[in-house]
């Protein structure tokens, strides 16, 4: 962290001139003009090429088909970005555009060649993870995003559910092809992945019980819900279930046979040093991530000089709550102590969701204390559904509709509470809801005139790092009153800064999976199923992980420049409107804004 704040004078200074040398340019509405509908372009580009994509915008063309996710696609994509970046750089001068577009300019810049380059690594990644990944992912997109107003959208729901077949032979052909290179998911996944699956095609009608299948029971309440005659209904109905049965199932125990076929391949090397260009891969993927530029090295150590700072503030917490023992001692006590989980029980999950509610609403009645205002778009809360909650993460949020017809949600997973203690519950409230992914993801869909692609894109290392950013606010207008509700703001943060240490032990420093497991088990309080659950997550998805505390690093480093420059003159809700009103950038553009700002004001 020091290195960076050592570093920032002089690269604002540089930047400083930079801007200010754009800033005399002459700006061309002309060459604006040319510039926004070439993104728009690009961006069309790409909602034409993802029926899935048109189905979350709330468009009904292609309704009856899936994302094609083939190699050859994605090699057309990466040939189409070399073409477009080509056009962008020799025709649209970023001289002539004023400076909201030259951002944009920079973002789409940076957007084509990510993807050029990702192109490289195409064969590299998992497609199929303990996690999620096609298969498991095709309920929740029809629950979500599958709307059914009128009896064509009944067809083409039905449609989908016909090609499940055809994209399920496509996910096996592109595993079998990441196979012939060497690249087999470890071994771990497969019993993960094959439960997920056996999952999906369970209940009625897929066998005689009186728990309905999680498609055919989400059909069966939107068929309902329509004003069609009963006969009709009954009749899609019964075509929906020899669907399922026949084509769905069929798709299915396919994929389930391949699966139990692949996993006899599969070994516990786990990290992505085993590949012949594994370093490389891996810096990659770091890249992709931290925006920075950052070596495993740097990240490494900047993770250990954060678990060290994080314990010292620990200790003192200790001493708020008069405990007597060891640090690792405090966390076994915060891992086992009753008081700290609610009831494994239907009371006990409904007892979590109603305090996350109070926490959400006790948040956003003093919102104007950090922020402007709440963004329209509404938030709900909901525990993630039964057919995946044994896989699925603790938390995560799912982006509402930008004209507010779907709000956004923040899935809480009560599968088993004891993952899911009362003293995070607020930090985890803060990072998925309010003030942290939908304040992000509802106000950069809420912008006006920001080019689409901007919209609807985005980097994690950036909104990730927002979402943990935002965890601390609260404390600044007095919330976290608890002290033990303090040390879950705390270890959310530890945690995050153990990842730094795991991800780039395992895929730099070639750790084993126990290693990275008695690593977090030595070093937060978080149960032994968290640890496991994180350690396989860094293995499945390397260098993802890593982004959430160099995003926050940054933005504390971005927001005590401008504290320190602008003095009195310094606005928190300014400051965060400035952040949040650009959409998720990556952090060396989300500099030059900053200063760019600072300089204004």
């Amino acid at each position: 962290m020091t290195r960076y704040i050592r570093l920032l004078s002089i690269i604002i200074m540089l930047q400083f001139f930079g801007i200010n040398a754009c800033a005399g340019s002459k700006v061309d509405q002309d060459e604006i003009k040319k510039a926004n509908q070439f993104f728009e372009s690009v961006f069309q580009d790409r909602v034409l090429d993802s029926p899935e994509f048109q189905s979350r915008l709330g468009y009904k063309s292609n309704y009856d088909k899936w994302d094609d996710i083939t190699y050859k696609r994605s090699r057309k994509n990466a040939r189409q970005a070399i073409f477009d970046l080509d056009y962008l750089n020799e025709n649209i001068n970023i001289e002539k555009l004023d400076s909201k577009t030259a951002i944009s300019y920079r973002l789409m810049e940076k957007s084509l060649e990510r993807r050029i380059d990702s192109d490289d690594y195409l064969f590299r990644q998992y497609m199929v993870t303990h996690r999620g990944g096609k298969h498991s992912s095709i309920p929740s997109f029809l629950i979500n995003y599958h709307a059914i107003e009128d009896e064509r959208d009944i067809q083409d729901y039905l449609g989908r559910l016909r090609n499940i077949e055809p994209l399920i032979e496509d996910l096996i052909e592109e595993m079998s092809l990441r196979e012939e290179v060497g690249t087999i998911a470890p071994m771990f996944v497969y019993p993960k992945a094959i439960a997920v699956s056996k999952n999906i095609i369970s209940g009625y009608p897929f066998e005689e019980a009186k728990k309905q299948n999680v498609i055919y029971e989400d059909l069966v309440k939107k068929i309902d819900a329509t004003d069609l005659a009963d006969a009709i209904k009954l009749r899609y109905k019964s075509e929906a279930e020899a669907i399922l049965v026949t084509t769905v199932n069929y798709a299915y125990r396919s994929f389930i046979d391949f699966l139990t076929a692949q996993q006899l391949k599969a070994t516990n090397n786990d990290g992505v040093w085993k590949y012949p260009n594994g370093a490389e891969y891996y810096q990659h993927t770091l890249d992709q991530y931290t925006t920075l530029g950052l070596t495993a090295e740097e990240i490494h150590q900047i993770g250990l000089d954060e678990v060290a700072r994080i314990h010292e503030e620990i200790y003192a917490i200790m001493e708020t709550v008069a405990f007597e023992g060891t640090l690792q001692e405090f966390f076994d006590f915060m891992r086992t102590d009753p008081q700290f989980y609610y009831p494994q029980s239907p009371e006990g999950r409904q007892m979590y969701l109603d305090q996350v509610n109070v926490v959400v609403d006790t948040l956003s009645a003093r919102i104007e204390e950090l922020f402007y205002g709440l963004p329209s778009i509404p938030l709900v809360v909901k525990p993630v559904e039964a057919y995946r909650e044994a896989s699925a993460g603790i938390a995560f949020y799912s982006r509402g509709q930008a004209d507010g017809s779907r709000p956004g949600i923040y899935y809480a997973n009560l599968y088993n509470m004891q993952d899911m203690p009362i003293y995070k519950l607020e930090n985890l409230a803060y990072h998925e809801a309010i003030p942290g992914h939908h304040m992000q993801i509802a106000i950069q869909l809420e912008v006006e005139g920001m080019p689409s692609f901007r919209k609807y894109g985005g980097y994690s290392v950036y909104s990730e790092g927002w979402a943990l950013y935002s965890e601390t606010l609260p404390k600044e207008i007095g919330l976290y009153k608890d002290p033990y509700s303090d040390f879950g703001r705390l270890s959310g943060e530890l945690w995050r800064a153990c990842r730094l240490v795991v991800d780039t032990g395992i895929h730099h420093y070639r750790w084993t999976r126990e290693e990275g497991i008695d690593y977090y088990m030595n070093n937060t309080a978080n149960p032994e199923g968290d640890c496991v659950g994180m350690v396989e997550r860094h293995i499945v998805w390397p260098g993802q992980a890593v982004s959430y505390k160099i995003g926050m690093l940054k933005i504390q480093e971005l927001r005590a420049y401008a504290e320190s420059t602008l003095g009195d003159n310094f606005s928190l809700q300014a400051f965060h409107d400035i952040v949040l009103k650009n959409g998720a950038v990556p952090m060396d553009i989300l500099q030059d804004i900053v200063v760019q700002w600072v300089e204004n004001q």
